[in-house]
């Protein structure tokens, strides 16, 4: 039999551009970061004017989630459709990954199918071992440990509001989490400071935090007191007392963390200008004071639609290059 040659390639082309993936926020540099913050800053433009920006025609984004989501599903979802592309919805309850497969036989499988796949999910390990067998960039929607996406978004809405963050202050005010890991980690690489308080036993890891495994105190000093890390302060910001996968806990955080609420105090010993921000969904009487949240300094709105921004700026990033 006289073999037939469809031309059809057995292989990734030769010379395509190395896999960037996006885990956490260490995983760019302050240059790249740069350029991102530019990026969005144009894309945001010309959403607001209603001027067609279609840089991802055609492209396909596969969303992975095993934790529930508002903010991410729409951010992401719109964000992609804004960009000319298309979005595959997947959950642990309506595919295999919730199911016996493993991680790395849905990762060679999905990466075949789509141009980018988000995930949003617990340990950061099942997120690190999908990205090492994927042939398409992978993007950390949220895991237990950081939380990338909502730093960008909230350090462009600071950028926004008050210029430059480097040099400021940063005040942290609750539970040592994800959004505390990735705040550190922002602090060391663009070259700003936070102030943390938590309550005991509820410390930030700094070996996880850490872009070294070692903090710097020009980046990060912690505050037993919540006021007096928000003495000075140019922005202050927290999260809920209980994130995803800890309910078990909720009362017993409730008592801990009862001190720990921002409140008009707090703001008043920051500086005059200093924002106030949440990554949502927020409780009105518990990790925030309803008068600080729908006060005059918040500005969590913008920070919420800023997510789809940024995002927009890091999967065209992270499928393109630069772009002018």
């Amino acid at each position: 039999m006289i073999p037939v040659n469809f031309g059809i390639p057995s292989t990734i082309p030769k010379g395509a551009p190395p896999v960037r993936h996006y885990l956490q926020f260490s995983d760019f540099t302050a240059d790249e970061y740069g350029y991102l913050l530019a990026r969005a800053a144009f894309i945001k433009a010309k959403f607001k004017t209603f001027t067609r920006h279609q840089s991802l025609l055609d492209r396909t984004l596969a969303m992975i989630f095993e934790k529930a989501s508002t903010r991410t599903r729409v951010s992401f979802e719109a964000g992609m459709y804004q960009l000319g592309g298309s979005v595959v919805h997947l959950t642990t309850g309506d595919s295999q990954l919730g199911r016996a497969e493993p991680i790395e036989d849905s990762a060679r499988v999905i990466s075949r199918m789509v141009d980018l796949v988000m995930i949003r999910t617990f340990e950061q390990t099942k997120i690190e071992r999908f990205a090492a067998h994927s042939r398409v960039p992978v993007i950390n929607g949220l895991t237990n440990e950081f939380h990338p996406c909502q730093i960008l978004a909230d350090i462009f809405t600071f950028i926004e509001h008050r210029g430059p963050i480097q040099g400021k202050t940063v005040a942290w005010v609750g539970d040592g989490n994800n959004m505390a890991n990735t705040w550190l980690q922002a602090a060391e690489l663009l070259d700003f400071k936070v102030n943390v308080s938590t309550p005991s036993g509820y410390e930030v890891n700094e070996k996880i935090a850490s872009n070294s495994g070692k903090t710097s105190a020009n980046n990060y000093q912690t505050y037993s007191n919540p006021l007096e890390a928000c003495r000075g302060a140019d922005l202050v910001t927290t999260d809920v007392w209980t994130s995803m996968g800890y309910e078990a806990e909720n009362e017993v955080r409730k008592q801990a963390f009862s001190a720990w609420r921002v409140s008009a105090e707090m703001m008043a010993v920051a500086q005059p200008n200093a924002l106030f921000m949440h990554c949502l969904p927020a409780h009105r009487g518990e990790e925030v004071d309803a008068d600080v949240i729908d006060g005059p300094q918040s500005v969590v709105w913008d920070e919420a639609e800023n997510r789809m921004h940024v995002q927009k700026a890091l999967m065209e990033y992270l499928l393109l290059g630069r772009l002018s």
